[in-house]
């Protein structure tokens, strides 16, 4: 992956601790959308790790995103279970097995039908919520229910609390970012990358392509699981759209916009389009409109996205500095 420079670094630990003080002056409204953003974010890198790295372009990525959501509700308003240290691994644990059988199937195909068996297998699933009553049809389900981490009568974490999810998404946010790089730095994430620039010659030094594409892929559902999950948490809600075709090219272009292979590019695309959104909607009826023109012109003329941008702009300075110098 790319080597993350000095300016990049002290760019993110920037952003980071912008986004730890922002609560202390943020209004209600903008806090809210601030977490919806960090949630998008985190869904982006998800894929962005999947798409960027491993080189498996998914249209079904939404599923898992969905099937967590959905975990979530039934915990909440079918078992009654409002603790977080069961709701959650229990989502994400069934968001791995679904991963795993979806990508078992999946990675036996290559190029556009390794796209369109992804969309196909999450179309099923959108479609099985859709009509199924038990879980909510079309109109889906409120969790009014929301998860707490709680020691008897000690209560260490209440996601009900706007403040008290905001900083939660962040951390998890930081955290998922650093267990990727990680990753990515490690014996296994060379192989995954090797595997995305040719994998024949992988193959021919003796590694398991297979096994490490399924792991990848996994790994990727898993954390837009953890993503789903947050969302739910966030909106008190969850529909079938959630995992639509709809949400998967949502966020695959969020991963373009911000910059795919950067891990951290993706979040500035889920920044982009969500203020975007949030400050045109209101303006103009045919919004989608500039939209669609903004993303194609960064599609255009910033092919490395918005943080392709930013790495140029780092590269520069210390460049002009020497020149005055």
């Amino acid at each position: 992956m790319p080597a993350l420079s000095r300016p990049v670094i002290a760019l993110l630990l920037l952003a980071i601790a912008g986004a730890a003080l922002f609560p202390l002056t943020a209004e209600t409204y903008y806090l809210k959308l601030m977490t919806k953003i960090m949630v998008l974010g985190l869904f982006a890198m998800s894929l962005d790790f999947l798409v960027g790295f491993a080189g498996l372009v998914s249209m079904g990525h939404a599923a898992f995103f969905g099937v967590a959501g959905y975990g979530l509700a039934w915990f909440a308003n079918k078992a009654g279970i409002g603790a977080l240290e069961v709701s959650l691994p229990a989502a994400l644990a069934i968001t791995a097995l679904v991963a795993l059988a979806i990508g078992w199937l999946s990675i036996r195909t290559t190029g556009v039908y390794f796209i369109m068996i992804t969309l196909a297998l999450a179309q099923m699933l959108f479609y099985f919520f859709k009509d199924q009553r038990y879980w909510g049809g079309t109109d889906g389900m409120n969790v009014f229910k929301k998860p707490k981490l709680a020691f008897g009568d000690w209560v260490l974490l209440d996601l009900s609390n706007r403040y008290v999810l905001y900083y939660t998404c962040l951390a998890l946010l930081v955290l998922a970012f650093l267990l990727l790089l990680t990753l990515l730095r490690s014996p296994f994430g060379r192989v995954v990358v090797g595997i995305k620039e040719n994998e024949g010659r992988m193959r021919a030094l003796g590694y398991d392509v297979a096994r490490y594409k399924l792991a990848a892929f996994v790994i990727a559902g898993t954390l837009a699981g953890l993503a789903g999950y947050l969302e739910v948490v966030r909106s008190a809600f969850i529909n079938p759209s959630h995992l639509s075709w709809h949400e998967s090219g949502t966020v695959l272009v969020m991963v373009l916009l911000g910059g795919m292979g950067t891990l951290w590019g993706p979040v500035v695309g889920a920044l982009a389009l969500v203020m975007l959104e949030d400050s045109i909607s209101s303006l103009w009826d045919h919004w989608l409109l500039l939209m669609g023109g903004f993303v194609i012109a960064v599609v255009l003329f910033l092919p490395d996205g918005i943080a392709g941008l930013i790495r140029s702009l780092g590269r520069r300075a210390p460049k002009s500095e020497a020149a005055d110098d």
